[in-house]
């Protein structure tokens, strides 16, 4: 009744007073530029100001256009503050996207995920752009920038194949990019936060298994085994220096990590940081005062261009760089193409992808002190939500200050996503004071979080329903719980490419004409990032092997109306098998039941039951001495009940399970012979 009165008024209001309340009749929460004079929400940015100053730092460069990405200097799919260039020129804050400013105009490339953000965080300087790909924005400079004018860029915020598309697309335009390794956007930005003033530490021993020493000589093995013949190694991504050295920082949200280089070659280890953040205690630890093949020599963060620049300068050498995560800066200056050689990964992310023995074991541990805050969470909601008086805010926080209170807990490992209903089917929605709903009893609501624990890095996702589901979210969640089962339970050879098997966490979904628009499961650290590449079920991911953790995390999503996740962690293990060897599976780490109520077992088969049922005695066996451990008697209560085993009666596959490993397998071998 009081929207039809709403309306109602603003219908009166508009015929006594014509284009007067335009701005008023529009919907508050998003721009309208078309307006006279136009619209803007309280949640936009004026940019007026910024885009001034860095329109007059272009004009004495000659240049026509100035690229902004959303990155920072190491590729980092986290950044600190003070690499948000993006952010400070446009008010949008989204994680993804791409900003070009000309002398005239202004506009912002962003995917489907940020577009009602853009619309309440931009003011009308700027055009919003919704073809992200590198070909449209490359048709937008075109046509903005004049015949044999230039495109200014950071070579440090580019990656090899950026630029690389970038130039493709601009070939036989007359138009060109340049290469301006002094940011303009920081010359303008007055206000730029510092880097925080925390010292870099150490890993205690009990975490360590490989002193930096040994893992120094397993790469430096590693490149003199390699047929090319390097003679230095490059490191780029902020994780390969922190594994490498087994040190942490704090310069990036969620992520342990610090503005880092290393360059390694065979007598000489350069270590690029800020060196006034390295104790006189580190510097002992790192060797930092001798000369030797194990003696780091410190240097200054800023000067890793002219110290690269002066090693290729020398006869003989040739420098190996992982071009996922090496930017053109650094590599443009590894000329000629014969000093440069070149693979998807560096050698230390492939190595770390594998845990050792100790990592192995401290990271379960992690998982099971991880999986007590989880559960208190559920088990707090379940009599809290009937009250009416939780939202998805405070259950974010709720769960965050449960795993606080773990052992060696350092905090989540990325922005939990807490959504129910329609927010829960956006996939990445995280809730603000703005945007947070009441939860229900009559909505699903799906929750995704994570922490930092001195021993690991935990990811985990729960849907649940406090209410009567309906058939349709019952179907769904059993489909997406079988698509994980399916996956955890798949036997492979080793060295099968998760891509050859990430069919099987969608098919019981395709069966009934449904799917998700993510990807199905990323590589996790130890006390690293939560989504540690490159580990997982894309095409770019590399081969499967024992030791390696992974998320396996099926969804699905029904648009304005509820979202479904599940999500475990597994590490890959060997298993027996009847004639075969070297064969793998998965091993669940995760340790949180699923909700009983969503699951309808007459869809599973009796092998996806085993599975589960066994899954469910694993967490009793495994989460149960730790309640009992930190005297959480109510929780171990909660757990038991909702572990006990479903009955195999009435249970049938919709999909038959056999035929899916039989399928993934085929996929495999054609690969294999591919």
């Amino acid at each position: 009744m009081q929207s039809c009165v709403w309306l109602l008024a603003l219908s009166v209001a508009a015929a006594l007073t014509g284009d007067t309340v335009a701005a008023v009749v529009y919907e508050k929460s998003e721009r309208n530029c078309s307006l006279s004079p136009p619209y803007l929400p309280t949640t936009a940015v004026n940019t007026t100001l910024q885009l001034q100053e860095l329109r007059e730092r272009m004009r004495p460069l000659n240049i026509s256009a100035y690229i902004i990405p959303g990155t920072d200097a190491h590729l980092s799919e986290y950044i600190a503050p003070r690499d948000a260039r993006m952010a400070f020129m446009t008010g949008f804050t989204g994680s993804a996207g791409t900003a070009i400013v000309t002398p005239t105009k202004a506009a912002l490339w962003t995917d489907s995920r940020y577009w009602v953000q853009a619309e309440r965080q931009l003011d009308c300087n700027w055009e919003l752009e919704k073809d992200v790909s590198i070909m449209s924005i490359a048709e937008w400079l075109i046509s903005e920038v004049p015949s044999g004018g230039e495109i200014g860029f950071d070579p440090f915020l580019f990656s090899l194949q950026t630029q690389e598309n970038y130039n493709m697309n601009l070939d036989s335009s007359n138009r060109s990019l340049k290469s301006i390794p002094a940011n303009l956007v920081d010359k303008v930005w007055t206000s730029r936060p510092s880097i925080p003033p925390d010292d870099i530490t150490r890993l205690p021993d009990r975490v360590i298994q490989r002193s930096w020493q040994v893992k120094v000589e397993d790469i430096r093995n590693q490149m003199k085994d390699n047929p090319y013949e390097p003679t230095a190694l490059l490191l780029s991504a902020l994780d390969e220096t922190a594994w490498l050295f087994n040190l942490r920082g704090n310069d990036i949200p969620y992520n342990p990590f610090f503005y880092s280089y290393t360059l390694l070659t065979m007598d000489q280890i350069w270590l690029f940081l800020h060196t006034d953040r390295v104790s006189e205690e580190l510097r002992k630890y790192l060797n930092a005062s001798c000369e030797g093949p194990l003696c780091v020599q410190l240097k200054q963060y800023d000067t890793v261009r002219d110290v690269l620049k002066d090693y290729v300068a020398q006869p003989d050498v040739k420098v190996w760089i992982g071009t996922e995560y090496t930017n053109y800066a650094l590599y443009e200056l590894i000329t000629p193409e014969e000093k440069l050689m070149t693979s998807s990964y560096s050698p230390v992310l492939t190595t770390k992808a594998v845990k050792d023995e100790t990592e192995q074991r401290i990271l379960r541990d992690a998982h099971v002190r991880d999986a007590v805050a989880v559960i208190q969470l559920l088990m707090w909601l379940e009599k809290a939500v009937p009250q009416g008086k939780e939202t998805e805010l405070t259950a974010a926080e709720y769960v965050n200050l449960c795993r606080s209170k773990q052992k060696d807990n350092r905090g989540p490992s990325f922005e939990t996503i807490s959504a129910s209903g329609p927010n829960a089917a956006l996939a990445h929605y995280s809730p603000a004071k703005e945007t947070t709903r009441k939860l229900t009893v009559d909505e699903m609501y799906l929750v995704d979080s994570g922490g930092q624990y001195l021993d690991g890095t935990t990811d985990i996702t729960r849907t649940v329903h406090w209410g009567t589901p309906t058939a349709m979210q019952k179907d769904a969640f059993t489909r997406v719980l079988m698509g994980n089962i399916e996956i955890s339970r798949t036997i492979f050879p080793s060295g099968t490419r998760g891509v050859n098997m990430e069919m099987l966490g969608r098919r019981a979904l395709w069966e009934v004409g449904l799917n998700y628009g993510h990807g199905t499961g990323h590589g996790v650290g130890n006390y690293f990032g939560v989504h540690e590449w490159p580990v997982g079920f894309q095409g770019n991911n590399i081969p499967f092997r024992s030791g390696m953790f992974t998320s396996i995390e099926p969804g699905y999503y029904k648009e304005n109306d509820f979202g479904i996740r599940i999500e475990d962690v597994a590490v890959i293990v060997p298993v027996q098998t009847k004639y075969g060897h070297n064969y793998l599976t998965f091993d669940t780490v995760s340790y949180v039941p699923y909700d009983r109520k969503l699951i309808d077992t007459s869809l599973l088969s009796s092998e996806q039951l085993l599975w589960l049922n066994n899954y469910y005695e694993s967490i009793r066996k495994i989460v149960g001495p730790e309640l009992d451990k930190q005297k959480l008697k109510e929780e171990k209560e909660w757990m038991l009940k909702n572990t006990e085993p479903f009955s195999a009666s009435g249970s049938s596959a919709s999909v038959c399970s056999s035929s899916l490993t039989l399928i993934a397998l085929a996929v495999t071998l054609l690969h294999n012979i591919n």
